[in-house]
C-alpha cells in the first residue's frame, strides 16, 4: 500500500488535521512515520477513519471505538458490544418515533388545547412514567429523549 501524507488524508477523508492528531493521541490511528514535518499514514487509515465515523454515528464513544482496533490497526470486532449498541439504537428509535408521532399529533390535534387532548396527555404520561425516558421515571429535570 502507498503512503499518504496528512494533507492527502485530510483531502480524501474530509477529517481535519486537528482531528487526525487527536485520534492519534487517543490511539485510534497511527502514522507510519514522517516526511520532513508532515505525518505519513498507510492508505488503510482511510478505512479506519470510515469505521470511526460509522461508530460515532452509531453512538459509540471513542473509548468504545478504540477497542475495535488491534495494536496494528487491524479490526477486532466485539460482537456483544455491537449487539448491545444495536439494542440501544432500537430503544432510541422507538422513543424518538413515539415523540415524533406525539409532536405531529399535537400539531394537528383538533382539541381546543393540548391539555384537553387525550393523545397528548398520554404522551406526557409515558414520559412521566419513564417509558419514553430511558426506562426511568422523571425525577426533577424534564428532558426529551
Amino acid at each position: 500500500m502507498s503512503s499518504l501524507d496528512i494533507g492527502e488524508v485530510v483531502r480524501r477523508s474530509g477529517v481535519p488535521a486537528s482531528t487526525l492528531r487527536y485520534y492519534e493521541e487517543r490511539g485510534l490511528i497511527s502514522p507510519t512515520g514522517r516526511r520532513g514535518l508532515r505525518r505519513q499514514y498507510d492508505e488503510s487509515v482511510l478505512e479506519q477513519l470510515a469505521l470511526i465515523s460509522v461508530g460515532r454515528v452509531a453512538g459509540f464513544s471513542l473509548e468504545e471505538i478504540v477497542l475495535v482496533f488491534g495494536p496494528q490497526g487491524e479490526l477486532k470486532v466485539d460482537r456483544a458490544l455491537l449487539l448491545g449498541k444495536a439494542d440501544e439504537l432500537d430503544r432510541t428509535i422507538a422513543q424518538l418515533t413515539a415523540v415524533r408521532d406525539g409532536l405531529r399529533h399535537a400539531a394537528a390535534c383538533p382539541a381546543p388545547s393540548h391539555a384537553e387532548c387525550p393523545s397528548f396527555r398520554h404522551l406526557l404520561r409515558e414520559v412521566i412514567e419513564g417509558r419514553l425516558h430511558g426506562g426511568e421515571a422523571l425525577t426533577g429535570e424534564v428532558t426529551m429523549p
